[in-house]
């Protein structure tokens, strides 16, 4: 394993989507684990895998929102980066706290890789 690789966790239901991010983020050199929904989400998080980022859309299949996500991953990866997408504008989520990042979708990978930092 490369010393400085940094780990994702990308969290999206859109299977399409998940490919293509993860490999795009994979090939700029980011170890990605890709969940299919909030649930799958929480058992990796709960693993003690170690992320430096989750990334997750809002609206999730199986009543796990992102934002559930988002809040589990900063209890059990304080020090990790969170970032919340939706296609929906800000103003139509509940609050998101501010110390997770947002960004809208469809995002492109230079917005997702300046996000990620």
């Amino acid at each position: 394993m490369v010393e400085n690789l940094r780990r994702i966790l990308f969290v999206e239901d859109e299977r399409d989507i998940a490919e293509v991010v993860a490999d795009a983020l994979s090939s700029e050199g980011y170890e990605v684990c890709v969940a299919a929904n909030g649930r799958d989400a929480l058992d990796l998080l709960r693993t003690g895998i170690p992320f430096d980022s989750i990334i997750t859309d809002v609206s999730m299949p199986d009543g796990v929102s992102g934002i559930d996500v988002a809040h589990e991953a900063a209890r059990l990866n304080p020090a990790a980066r969170i970032i919340i997408a939706s296609g929906h504008q800000l103003g139509h989520l509940p609050q998101i706290p501010e110390r997770f990042q947002f960004i809208p979708k469809p995002y492109r990978l230079a917005g997702l890789l300046n996000a990620i930092g």
